[in-house]
């Protein structure tokens, strides 16, 4: 998401870099180039506008600062400050307090809602230790009632359903009085879409609303509509008049339209971003962060929190241990990479570290990227993967037609395996890893040879 967007606010900025201080003349021309960067985008030209005429107004007011400051960095600091409050400036939190609460899910069908309410499930009961309950409220189609029980199964959240009631608001009070009767804190309430909005929809849903008075009201909406989804948020919150949106599929081909006006136009925050299909990619929505992305910067805090949310002291303390006594199995390795994979969607992880998402945008990375390493482990028998160096030929062979590869392969890894093994039990031990452990091969060990004849010769000078 944002590519194209960063791509071409990125030109903007370079068209400073030549220039000593911002002028009215280069200033002008960077404006009318974030302009048009955000009508490509997708932004409604009135907001692209006006947005452009503010950051003009304030670039102006920096003609006369210090030529220290670089007229494009300069630049950038002012835009990355209308982008945050474009998009909300504050970091908007959900309000689930009652008892119990009672969030009401909108939006169109195919919009994600479903999918969204698992996932706000999974991570009220994981990050907020609630205790959910999920409502199928879709009496419409069929397959929403097994899907999000579905969902429910895979997360270990209770999913109350009348599979004969097609009445929504008497299924939506009745899941209440369950929730009260049997200790659930938060009711989280999936309700029915249409493929465009119509009157018999918006009827429902209002009566939903009225039925149940939800502390939290949330419209779902797919970012990859762009502009059409801003128009749809408009006409819900007209109606319903809902406390925030969740934005869906940013992960997709979207252009960002919707994340850059949903907010100026609905005045709503946005609250929650999702990036794909796995229960676990769900974020809160912060406009800082994100406008650091838009701006091809990255987002190191970002990546920081979801590394603590899988970090385990009693684990770290257990491998640091297995680790200096040279214990390293590959069972460790397994769950190392488990872990990883825990954090998210790897190619959304590599946009969020500085520098690096913008040199790996066209690289295809996927969660499939362990998918070797991980049929080769599971080939293994148990006693293979806690004591590697049993591993002879023919347990190689038996391995390699255990996972499809070749021995060539599985000696590779074993290698690679080794000399990291070897690596961490240096540095654990409080060593600097040889060229050889830090991949230096024959060009390591030929500047190790220099260094011993050097060596050599320094002391047959001092024996003269």
């Amino acid at each position: 998401m944002f590519d194209n967007l960063s791509d071409k606010l990125e030109s903007a900025f370079k068209n400073l870099k030549g220039d000593g201080k911002l002028t009215e003349i280069n200033i002008a021309q960077s404006v009318k180039e974030i302009r048009r960067a955000l009508v490509a985008a997708d932004v409604n030209y009135k907001i692209a506008k006006e947005f452009t005429d503010t950051i003009k107004e304030k670039a102006l007011g920096q003609e006369n600062v210090l030529n220290a400051v670089r007229p494009g960095e300069l630049m950038v600091k002012i835009v990355h400050e209308e982008l945050v409050q474009l998009m909300g400036g504050q970091t908007a939190g959900i309000n689930i307090k009652g008892s119990p609460g009672i969030v009401l899910i909108a939006g169109l069908q195919g919009s994600g809602k479903t999918t969204f309410s698992g996932k706000l499930a999974k991570y009220l009961k994981e990050k907020k230790t609630k205790k959910p309950l999920l409502v199928a409220c879709d009496v419409y189609r069929p397959a929403a009632i097994n899907q999000i029980g579905v969902l429910g199964e895979q997360i270990g959240v209770p999913v109350y359903k009348e599979i004969e009631n097609k009445n929504p608001v008497e299924i939506s009070q009745n899941a209440i009085k369950h929730a009260k009767q049997h200790g659930f804190d938060v009711v989280i309430v999936d309700t029915a879409g249409r493929l465009a909005i119509d009157e018999v929809m918006m009827t429902e849903i209002s009566n939903i609303k009225e039925g149940i008075n939800p502390t939290e009201t949330l419209f779902v909406v797919d970012a990859m509509t762009g502009q059409d989804a801003v128009n749809t948020a408009k006409a819900f919150n007209d109606v319903i008049n809902y406390d925030g949106v969740v934005l869906t599929k940013l992960d997709g081909d979207t252009r960002g339209g919707a994340a850059l006006s949903v907010k100026y136009t609905v005045g709503k925050p946005i609250k929650f971003a999702s990036t794909g299909e796995t229960l676990d990619t769900l974020d809160v929505f912060h406009p800082d962060r994100m406008a650091t992305r838009i701006l091809g910067m990255g987002d190191i805090v970002s990546l920081v929190e979801k590394a603590q949310e899988q970090f385990d002291e009693k684990e770290a303390a257990r491998l640091e241990k297995k680790i200096r006594k040279n214990k390293f199995d590959f069972n460790d390795f397994l769950s190392q990479i488990n872990q990883l994979k825990k954090m998210g969607d790897l190619k959304s992880l590599v946009g969020m570290i500085p520098g690096i998402g913008k040199m790996m945008k066209d690289v295809e990375i996927d969660n499939s990227a362990f998918g070797k390493v991980e049929s080769i482990i599971y080939s293994m028998t148990p006693h293979e993967r806690t004591n590697p160096e049993v591993i002879n030929y023919s347990r190689k062979q038996r391995i390699a037609k255990g996972c499809g590869k070749t021995i060539h392969e599985i000696n590779m890894f074993i290698k690679q395996f080794n000399e990291m093994k070897k690596m961490m039990h240096k540095i654990s031990r409080g060593g600097v890893p040889s060229m050889d452990m830090m991949g230096g091969g024959a060009g390591g060990r030929a500047g190790m040879a220099k260094s011993r004849n050097r060596s050599s010769r320094n002391k047959r000078k001092k024996r003269r």
